[in-house]
């Protein structure tokens, strides 16, 4: 289905045509003023330096052409040459009825037949979760869904850091604490020996401080050293005590990753590129891109319009090791082998730019992904505290990503006590969701890119632009449509100014995702679901829907809540957010 921008620009590129100008200056855009008008078009302005003419005069010959199409019920030249447009209500009926029958609900399929990895939550493995972690997991989540939804084939990739020292140190303090574990007998044999059970607080004591040993102490520093070689060189594979806090780490991160509705396709890490690294360096000698630095070996990767040096990327350090630029170059030959994507994203902090740059552009000029692949860095700000300053503990720790979901399902749940629509058994999975909700609207409300305070009170109001408000909208009209037979509701028209404010968010949902899907920003996503709501909200107020006594009316205004509903719901499954019965 046709975004109703799209349908417009056509028929005013056309007029533009009709009057013996170019085409191409019939655009049209959803009206900065929606008081004034619905839609506008600002064409005549570059036309005017085209055809050395007044812009409200182009303007007025268009809008002429335009009062015979029976689609727009004003088009009005506005000086000084703007065009503005609005459409005759039998038309935006038409336009529903179109949308509620349309399998996407409106959502424009502008990804159909792209095939696309998103690259996103990174964790490493052997360190627990934290609250770090959470935008990386909220806004991949959120990109995914709306790339599925606009029609792309979509793999979620998690991307695990399984291959590095952090690992050695958990093994090395493990070997340390308990000499006499059969897994780390020189004669360990996975086939016949147990490995003693891991579980993730465990992990969660034991990294933080075997890391601040292995800076004390210089012997514990060299066996973590050994352990990740030996990780490295196979023994993560044996069955080993590797093979267990893997097992705990994964185990670990579904727990909490299901608790947010985050899920991923991929359960990659770093080291299933490992494989790749040696063809990797093939590449780069056979293309003469490699060259010796102190040891190591690099790229360049510096091009001449530059305004910032960009230094050479390192593929292999002085000790003959790899870095993550050799895992992530690796992992490049991978994706392209198994699934050749045209767009890779990586949704990671935004301090990570200029180490994806480098990989980026060294990806290019060994030819490890065609020249038309996209590779996009997907930026994100971080979450901060009531000081400005990023999210603690109150004893100034980093919360673990579990204590956050835990003290906001928690704080949900007491919101929920005085309900009286949410019964005992069902009010801990609605206050998860509702918490849930809360946090994920919180964050992606704000462009991906910005920095923004975590303000858990505010985020679960029932009031404002919150995830709570909008799980409240849904309930609404869940107990509207409890109350009637709403099979046979059907759109006659439109009979008020709400109600037509209602029927324009609905049909400008198309947009948001469209320029959603452009930005890479699910920030759209957001505003888009609050106008709808709000709209909603003005609509229910203004009209008494179950005591209409004019049918025809009745039967319209049913038809268009359940349509809010659906389409309200798209939005919120884009998120992430899972709706509730009743609040």
């Amino acid at each position: 289905m046709k975004r109703i921008t799209e349908i417009l620009s056509e028929k005013v590129s056309k007029a533009f045509a009709e009057c013996g100008y170019d085409e191409k200056l019939g655009t049209v855009s959803v009206s900065d003023r929606l008081d004034l008008c619905q839609f506008q078009c600002n064409g005549a302005f570059a036309g005017a330096k085209l055809y050395k003419k007044a812009p409200v005069m182009i303007a007025g010959d268009v809008c002429d052409v335009l009062a015979k199409d029976s689609a727009i019920a004003k088009a009005e030249p506005a000086a000084p040459g703007f065009i503005n447009i609005v459409l005759d209500d039998a038309y935006l009926a038409d336009m529903l009825r179109q949308t509620a029958q349309d399998k996407n609900l409106g959502v424009p399929q502008t990804g159909e037949g792209c095939k696309v990895i998103i690259d996103y939550g990174g964790p490493n493995v052997a360190k627990p979760l934290h609250i770090g972690h959470l935008r990386s997991a909220i806004i991949g989540e959120s990109l995914k869904r709306l790339a599925r939804a606009c029609g792309s084939k979509v793999y979620a990739d998690i991307h695990m850091g399984d291959w590095g020292l952090q690992i050695g140190l958990v093994i090395a303090e493990l070997a340390s604490r308990h000499p006499d574990w059969r897994c780390f007998a020189p004669d360990f044999d996975p086939e016949k020996d147990s490995v003693e059970p891991l579980d993730a607080d465990m992990l969660s004591e034991i990294y933080p401080f075997a890391s601040k040993r292995s800076k004390e102490d210089e012997n514990f520093a060299a066996a973590a050293h050994q352990a990740t070689f030996e990780l490295q060189n196979g023994r993560a594979a044996d069955g080993g005590v590797g093979g267990e806090i893997m097992r705990v780490s994964v185990a670990d991160r579904k727990a909490n990753y299901d608790k947010l509705n985050v899920s991923f396709d991929l359960w990659y890490g770093e080291s299933d590129a490992d494989k790749f690294i040696p063809e990797l360096m093939r590449r780069l000698e056979e293309k003469k891109l490699l060259r010796e630095s102190d040891g190591a070996m690099v790229v360049d990767v510096a091009a001449e319009d530059d305004k910032a040096p960009m230094p050479p990327v390192i593929v292999r350090k002085s000790d003959n090791s790899s870095i993550y630029a050799t895992t992530d170059l690796a992992t490049l030959i991978q994706r392209e082998r198994d699934f050749a994507p045209q767009k890779i994203w990586y949704v990671v902090d935004k301090r990570q730019g200029l180490h994806f740059e480098q990989v980026f552009r060294c990806a290019k000029k060994a030819g490890i992904v065609p020249e038309q692949t996209e590779l996009e860095f997907l930026g994100f700000g971080t979450m901060n505290g009531q000081d400005g300053k990023p999210y603690k503990t109150r004893d100034g720790g980093v919360m673990r990503l579990s204590e956050l979901l835990e003290t906001v399902t928690n704080a949900a749940e007491q919101k929920l006590e005085a309900s009286a629509f949410v019964s005992g058994s069902e009010r801990g999975e609605t206050a998860r969701r509702v918490g849930m909700a809360a946090i994920k609207f919180g964050d992606l409300i704000n462009h991906r890119a910005k920095d923004y305070i975590f303000d858990l009170d505010k985020f679960l109001s029932f009031e404002g632009k919150t995830g709570t408000y909008l799980l409240y909208t849904v309930t609404r009209i869940n107990s509207i449509l409890k109350k009637i037979d709403s099979s046979q509701a059907a759109t006659k028209g439109i009979y008020g100014d709400s109600e037509r404010e209602l029927v324009l968010a609905l049909l400008l949902s198309g947009e948001a995702f469209a320029n959603a899907l452009e930005e890479k920003a699910p920030n759209y996503v957001c505003e888009s679901a609050y106008r709808i709501a709000t709209v909603f909200s003005r609509f229910y107020h203004d009209n008494h829907i179950l005591n209409e006594q004019d049918e025809d009316k009745k039967s319209s205004w049913i038809a268009l809540i359940k349509l809010t509903k659906a389409v309200l719901e798209k939005h919120l499954e884009i998120l992430g957010i899972e709706t509730v019965e009743a609040m």
